[in-house]
């Protein structure tokens, strides 16, 4: 019969095994994390500055033109240009809307609130519960 101590020792080379698996695991987890973070804010950077030198240059060469000299996509190219710009306003401009129809004129505030229900002492009946 195997011995407690036996049983021990087996467990804890299992559990070392598994435990150096896991911290390497979450290691390279870890440091693609991070290199994914510096990449995707380096092409952000990439792509501000592609959206002003596109802008910059609208005057003198068009989208397609640039498309064709660079055989870039002119649909990139035009995402990289209209992600820079301010995007249009929709909707009326403040202090143009008018103002809501009163739907009660004429009646004071306290009237269009309904009123809490108050027991009646002479009544005394459970809310909820039928006589």
């Amino acid at each position: 019969m195997i011995t407690t101590d036996e049983i021990e020792r087996r467990v804890e080379k299992v559990d070392a095994e598994k435990s150096a698996r896991r911290t390497a695991a979450a290691r390279e987890v870890g440091d693609l994390a991070h290199r994914r973070a510096a990449l995707a804010e380096e092409l952000a950077e990439v792509e501000r500055k592609l959206g002003t030198v596109l802008a910059a240059a609208a005057d003198v060469v068009g989208v397609d033109e640039l498309a064709e000299f660079t055989e870039v996509a002119a649909a990139d190219l035009t995402k990289w240009l209209t992600a820079g710009k301010p995007r249009a306003r929709r909707g009326r401009p403040p202090g143009s809307r008018r103002p809501k129809p009163d739907p009660h004129p004429g009646a004071a505030p306290s009237e269009l609130r309904p009123r809490p229900q108050v027991p009646d002492p002479e009544n005394p009946v459970v809310q909820g519960q039928r006589s």
